[in-house]
């Protein structure tokens, strides 16, 4: 069943309760976006919901204010329990979501927690002994915590899977299939997703039931107020490339996303001689570093936050208006990821990549998977000497690449790495 556009053009013809209307009101929101006129309606049916929508178009209150609102008719809250579950694929979104409830359930009685790897288990067991009407979690550490009879589903009510399609790329959907293992079966289910590519269609068969379906597209479109662009240029010159586009538009706050950790660190050295101030996202860094590092991002005492993949996702930042794309992703879905980062609730924002002659295949994929070429241009004096080929876009189905084993737990090693006397459980970082 799918929703059609919705005439919705406040909060309060929502009918939600009086203690949610305050919080929205306290937290400047006017009117509720698109994918909000048409998610919370759905869900206070009771019935199933997939929805596809990319972050920065309000879908976290999308779901969060109905299910609070359900949650807020009657209190049942137990030790040990969780009445409604937030699964998402990385600690730092955990934190932004836990952030997101706080703040618009302050005026009711409920209650939420927020558990993830990288951090000592004990202090989470003993935040749950309360229990929690709402838990958000990362599937890891929710599988040790449960492991540990710390929580239990008994009494869940709602289960919402948010990011699904990074959830999978971070090769989480054994984790997924054991949660759903333990939940009870009647249930609502959410699931939310930025892209609708094959696999999350299969995850979704597992999830949810007879779905009312909300912007589901098997598409990897980006945002049509990003600006996208592309600059050929030969790898050894990117840095000094980026230096140059710092100054010459002044840009004054700007992600730049890399391949690697190593990458990061080498890029965040070379601006902060060139008088650049920068730092470094990445997972080496510990978990209270991160979230310096991405205060001091948000308060503009950083010009440029260099970031890898998996270490950005979940950042929300208002008025980002420039996104670098320094490296280009292996992964096409990153891409649509990665630029999602600006234009967020509305805004217009800028995207540019800069691109080598070998990234000509990421290039490809990327181009593939968004269905579009991207505009390229020359920046006079950065002319590659390694022509980058031109593109011809394949109009064939997208379907995504699965990682190698070794490099699957790489990348999973590095979502939250786990102090060494825990390094023998292998679920616990995550």
């Amino acid at each position: 069943m799918a929703v059609t556009q919705s005439t919705i053009m406040s909060f309060e013809s929502l009918k939600l309760s009086a203690p949610l209307l305050r919080a929205i009101s306290d937290l400047g929101y006017s009117s509720p976006t698109s994918i909000q006129s048409k998610a919370i309606p759905a869900i206070q049916t009771g019935r199933d919901v997939l929805a596809v929508a990319r972050t920065g178009t309000g879908k976290t209150a999308g779901f969060v204010l109905p299910v609070l609102d359900i949650l807020g008719k009657r209190n049942s809250r137990e030790s040990n329990q969780a009445r409604a579950l937030v699964l998402a694929p990385t600690r730092e979104l955990v934190v932004q979501l836990a952030e997101s409830i706080s703040a618009l359930a302050r005026y009711t009685e409920l209650r939420s927690a927020a558990v993830y790897g990288g951090v000592k288990i004990n202090p989470q067991m003993q935040l749950l002994r309360k229990g929690a009407d709402i838990l958000v979690a990362t599937p890891g550490r929710l599988l040790d915590l449960h492991g540990k009879n710390a929580i239990r589903f008994d009494h869940l009510e709602v289960l919402i899977l948010d990011e699904a399609d990074r959830m999978l790329d971070l090769g989480f959907s054994k984790e997924v299939s054991g949660i759903l293992d333990i939940l009870p079966g009647k249930r609502q289910n959410l699931m939310f997703s930025g892209t609708f590519v094959p696999q999350v269609q299969t995850l979704a068969r597992k999830i949810v039931r007879k779905p009312i379906e909300i912007g589901v597209v098997a598409t990897g479109k980006a945002a049509e107020n990003i600006r996208q662009w592309l600059i050929p240029v030969d790898k050894k010159r990117k840095p000094a490339l980026l230096l140059h586009l710092l100054r010459e538009h002044q840009w004054p706050l700007v992600l730049v996303f890399v391949r690697s950790k190593k990458g990061a660190d080498q890029l965040v050295t070379f601006l902060d001689r060139q008088g650049i101030s920068s730092d470094a996202l990445h997972g080496d860094k510990s978990q209270a570093v991160r979230l310096r590092t991405l205060d001091r991002f948000k308060n503009r005492e950083l010009q440029v936050l260099v970031a890898t993949d998996i270490a950005a996702r979940g950042i929300d930042i208002e008025q980002l208006p420039q996104v670098v794309n320094f490296d280009l992703p292996n992964v096409a879905e990153n891409y649509v990821h990665r630029i999602g980062r600006t234009a967020r609730a509305g805004e217009k924002g800028e995207a540019v990549s800069l691109v080598s002659a070998d990234e000509h295949p990421q290039l490809m994929e990327i181009e593939r998977f968004i269905q579009s070429l991207i505009v390229r241009e020359y920046e006079p004096g950065y002319e590659p000497r390694h022509e980058l080929p031109v593109s011809v876009l394949n109009t064939k189905p997208y379907k995504p690449k699965k990682p190698k084993k070794k490099k699957l737990a790489q990348q999973r090693a590095r979502v939250a790495p786990e102090p060494k006397r825990a390094r023998r459980n292998t679920r616990g970082g995550r």
